[in-house]
């Protein structure tokens, strides 16, 4: 199984995808723990994303591409799928990972569209930042990053709608429940991914379905 995280802040996307990657037993390639495994072990890419931090410059797309190039020939390579966590962020993105994949022969099975509202996910991030006392996580700084999201990363949403491998979950729930929809719905289309050529494959929009899962 090749999963793809896509989500806002305070969703739940890394937490899904733990729990993802354990019950599939394939590797949670989550990019910012990349980038930090790598400056800690001063690869040749670490220290290049050691002098962009540095400098206070963002890390390039090239750089991170690189590292999820080398993540997913691991995993070819141990004959186990995936589940990639932080990027891609915007289209462009998302376009260059899927070139990244396909050239691997890895592309994604299912993009896990992981749904809430924005009042939700501002009292959890609130919340959040009151438990880890992160000062600088105001709720004007945490309505920006829902605007950026809204406006950058939302519109992958739609191109993989149209390729067919959105599975889109309701995240206002529970966070055991929605672990368990996302693993049953990812154990039924585990055994047709492989069969079902991405051309002919729709959309699955669960959200509606939470009280098939305790939620009635």
């Amino acid at each position: 199984m090749r999963v793809l995280m896509v989500a806002p802040p305070g969703a739940g996307k890394g937490t899904q995808g733990a729990v993802i990657a354990a019950h599939f037993d394939i590797p949670h390639v989550a990019t910012g723990d990349l980038l930090r495994d790598h400056v800690a072990r001063q690869t040749p890419l670490g220290r290049a994303v050691r002098e962009h931090l540095d400098r206070g410059d963002l890390v390039p797309d090239e750089i991170v591409l690189d590292m999820v190039r080398d993540a997913l020939m691991s995993a070819k390579a141990n004959g186990t799928g995936y589940v990639l966590d932080g990027m891609p962020r915007n289209i462009t993105q998302a376009r260059a990972v899927y070139q990244v994949a396909k050239a691997l022969d890895m592309t994604a099975n299912v993009a896990l569209h992981l749904k809430a509202d924005d009042d939700e996910l501002i009292r959890r991030l609130l919340a959040r930042a009151a438990l880890e006392h992160r000062a600088d996580d105001t709720e004007e700084v945490i309505r920006r990053r829902l605007a950026l999201y809204h406006e950058v990363t939302h519109p992958i949403v739609r191109w993989y709608e149209e390729r067919g491998i959105l599975v889109s979950v309701d995240a206002m729930r529970p966070v055991e429940r929605v672990g368990r929809q996302i693993l049953t719905a990812l154990e039924a289309m585990r055994p047709l991914v492989d069969l079902v050529p991405e051309h002919a494959r729709r959309p699955v929009d669960l959200t509606g379905l939470g009280a098939a899962f305790g939620d009635g």
